[in-house]
């Protein structure tokens, strides 16, 4: 197994230790939870740029990269739904957009197509993780600073409704236009 497939293994491990942290209530919790969820988005940026710098990009990182990001995401945000940080309605938004792109990508693989991750997407991808990682850093807070003020909770309403706002409609845009641009896969049958 490649070193950047690796990577892609570990942070599914690392997904695994992230639900832990969050999960768990210890000292610290909420910053170790950062922590995991930053070395995590770490491996899914190493991963990509090993493969390409070294030339290897296998069947397998193709395949269980994605997954890994969409697992890791999707965990994060089940979670900030039970923090009343994320609404559940823009949660099955961006968990239902996965769901039919994979299937997209599974329709087209039956029928020997390859369907490429696209720029949008990969920003669609980049918005979610600031967004999470945005009430990640709020959630930590009063671990750092007991008691933190008005300007925690501002940035929690404002800040947060910034974040949403933008990582949902990158999510319903990029969802609809990936669908739109492979289209004849969904008409074909």
């Amino acid at each position: 197994m490649t070193f950047p497939n690796r990577l892609t293994l570990a942070r599914l491990l690392l997904t695994g230790l992230f639900v832990v942290a969050m999960e768990c209530s210890f000292a610290w919790h909420q910053t170790c939870a950062l922590g995991i969820f930053i070395l995590a988005i770490l491996t899914d940026y190493l991963d990509g740029a090993l493969a390409r710098r070294w030339n290897l990009i296998t069947d397998f990182g193709r395949l269980m990269d994605p997954v890994a990001d969409k697992i890791l995401n999707t965990s994060a945000f089940i979670l900030l739904v039970a923090y009343w940080a994320i609404p559940p309605w823009v949660v099955i938004i961006i968990i239902g957009r996965e769901f039919l792109i994979t299937g997209l990508r599974l329709l087209a693989g039956g029928k020997g197509q390859i369907l490429p991750a696209e720029k949008l997407g990969k920003h669609k991808t980049a918005w979610q993780m600031a967004t999470i990682i945005f009430f990640l850093i709020l959630l930590a807070v009063p671990e750092w600073i007991p008691k933190p003020g008005w300007w925690w909770q501002r940035a929690w309403v404002y800040g947060g409704n910034f974040f949403i706002t933008i990582t949902t409609l990158l999510t319903i845009y990029s969802g609809f236009g990936y669908l739109r641009r492979n289209r004849s896969l969904l008409l074909s049958d």
